[in-house]
């Protein structure tokens, strides 16, 4: 069943409504999306679903033509997978540990929000080991593994990995670290060597740090999500953050690729090209409908208009100091996801599995909402690509996560492996499950249909 926060305080003075505008969702996808004025309330619409994971037989769905099966179960928050290209899977299973300083009133409500979405141990129950990579063995390609191992463990909060020749780099939630790998090995003895700090503190709003190389290997960029909602905490503690750090891996020199992101995720390089795309998840508790959650190709010294403005130049009524002359610089992003969707996840399609219409294409993993009373995300949504730019509507691909007012799971990061399947991180699932094409006639290519 759902959980709205607003009813269990509705006795309360900190109880809000959203109101205001209503929003066609299919009028908020694509370059140009539909904005209503901002309604900034105490407590905002909630939405909070319970989470009860997937019983045993059950999958999400997928559309016809399509097979999906499960490579690996049982584990602790799965929140990015990377294939290679020797056919192994490295997933990254994370937790943050503790909480962070009180500084608004509304924040144990939303903290508890929070919790409730991702979904806690039961009482009394020890949580499961995380903080790890965990290795997926296929050797040939036939979706079921062949083994499985913990590649490295004991690490701090990790999101984002990379591998650059034979090195693996990690981003922690504090540090880029480096280890020795080749390509092969089921354990990494070796003990890490750090390249890079990065923004934490006991303050860490955003602590998942996306991660991923350039096309040739001399450069890491990772994202930066912002320590706030909208600056509330002050600008001092937003230093590098809301942002794309550019490191060198040789020297760990960093420097800002582009800011104004509130938190870019799936970081990626488009096929064939030197240029950098991002998934963002924008700003909350303006109203159900603001602000749209979107993707875009990122720019070098580009600023995006976090936290003064918002989808290029419409201005946060409530952030102080304003600034006028950053928003006149502001840009606007490539393509509104929805408002609220929560993308964690992006990775284009280079297979060659799929139907020709996939190639090319971006998926996204859609987290889903928690601030708006009617669900957004919960799904993997599919964009078309045509000379290198995201057109028309996102389709449903990968949906059914959200069932009978209950979350089965939730999907975080998304990679195509070495045979053109799709794989998806579900971190309430704690399952990552592959998606590929059946066989047989041809499946239909993604067609015109809205994302719902």
């Amino acid at each position: 069943m759902k959980r709205s926060l607003a009813a269990l305080l509705a006795v309360s003075a900190l109880a809000g409504c959203g109101g205001g505008q209503k929003i066609d969702p299919n009028a908020q996808y694509g370059p140009n999306p539909v904005l209503p004025e901002p309604k900034e309330a105490l407590i905002s619409d909630v939405g909070v679903y319970k989470v009860v994971g997937w019983k045993t037989g059950e999958t999400p769905t997928v559309p016809a033509g399509f097979r999906i099966e499960a490579i690996a179960t049982g584990l602790s928050n799965p929140r990015n997978v990377l294939a290679l290209p020797n056919g192994d899977v490295l997933i990254v299973e994370s937790k943050k540990e503790g909480g962070e300083p009180v500084q608004r009133p509304k924040d144990p409500i939303r903290d508890w929000i929070m919790s409730m979405a991702h979904g806690q141990a039961k009482s009394g129950e020890a949580p499961a080991p995380s903080n790890r990579i965990t290795l997926v063995r296929d050797a040939n390609g036939d979706g079921r593994p062949d083994g499985r191992s913990v590649l490295v463990d004991k690490l701090n909060a990790p999101f984002g990995v990379a591998v650059i020749g034979s090195d693996l780099y990690v981003a922690n939630t504090d540090a880029i670290v480096r280890y020795p790998f080749v390509p092969g090995q089921t354990r990494i003895t070796a003990p890490g060597v750090k390249v890079a700090d990065l923004p934490a503190g006991p303050i860490n709003h955003h602590w998942t740090k996306s991660l991923t190389a350039s096309p040739d290997g001399s450069r890491l960029y990772v994202g930066i999500g912002s320590n706030s909602n909208a600056m509330e905490r002050g600008e001092e503690a937003e230093r590098d953050r809301a942002a794309i750090l550019e490191v060198d891996p040789r020297t760990g020199l960093l420097k800002v690729y582009a800011s104004g992101l509130r938190n870019p995720n799936g970081l990626t390089f488009y096929p064939g090209s030197n240029t950098l795309w991002a998934v963002i998840n924008e700003r909350d508790e303006l109203g159900p409908d603001l602000v749209p959650d979107y993707m875009t190709s990122v720019r070098p010294g580009g600023f995006y208009g976090w936290p003064y403005s918002y989808y290029g130049q419409h201005v946060d009524p409530r952030v102080r100091p304003q600034r006028p002359e950053l928003v006149a610089k502001a840009i606007s992003p490539d393509y509104s996801l929805g408002s609220h969707v929560a993308p964690l996840g992006l990775a284009f399609y280079t297979g060659a599995s799929f139907p020709a219409a996939y190639r090319g294409g971006a998926f996204v993993g859609e987290h889903g909402s928690w601030n708006r009373s009617d669900p957004h995300g919960y799904k993997v949504a599919f964009i078309r690509f045509q000379g290198g730019r995201p057109t028309g509507m996102p389709q449903d691909f990968v949906t059914g996560f959200l069932k009978d007012g209950k979350a089965r799971g939730r999907p975080v990061g998304v990679a195509v492996d070495r045979t053109g399947a799709l794989l998806v991180a579900d971190d309430v699932g704690n399952t990552v499950w592959r998606i590929s094409h059946a066989g047989g006639a041809p499946a239909a290519g993604p067609g015109d249909r809205s994302a719902t």
